[in-house]
């Protein structure tokens, strides 16, 4: 992680939203369902909200300001999906007001197997098992 990225993750797990605060309270120290989940944390390029790295989950919070800004949401999105992650995305007044409901969605999918980012061509799955027949 480049030091610029380091000290701004830094910077927004400090200065985290009441949203995020309120999310975070229950998803730390493995507290939902045993799973660990990272705060503000960098992939690639990209400073996630909250991530589960066993589970190939990120949980993003959205505040009035990504209304204005969907197309850069959506890129972001489909580049974290490209690399294998699903996205769940919240409107912070939804943590805020139903945190059960939002933690009930969250659980519903670390308990569903990831998809695997890129699947193999049928082909070449025919071409393994054939080659761990022999």
């Amino acid at each position: 992680m480049k030091r610029q990225n380091v000290d701004r993750a830094r910077g927004l797990r400090q200065a985290m939203t009441d949203a995020e605060q309120k999310l975070w309270f229950h998803l730390r120290n493995r507290q939902l369902n045993g799973h660990k989940f990272r705060r503000q944390h960098e992939i690639d390029h990209y400073i996630v909200d909250f991530v589960c790295s066993e589970a190939m989950l990120i949980v993003e919070l959205d505040g009035g300001q990504h209304a204005e800004q969907v197309g850069y949401d959506e890129r972001r999105t489909r580049y974290l999906q490209a690399k294998g992650y699903r996205v769940l995305r919240f409107w912070n007044n939804e943590a805020l007001m139903n945190i059960e409901s939002v933690l009930g969605m969250i659980l519903e999918v670390v308990a569903s197997p990831a998809p695997h980012p890129s699947p193999l061509p049928a082909g070449e799955r025919g071409h393994v098992a054939a080659e761990s027949e022999e």
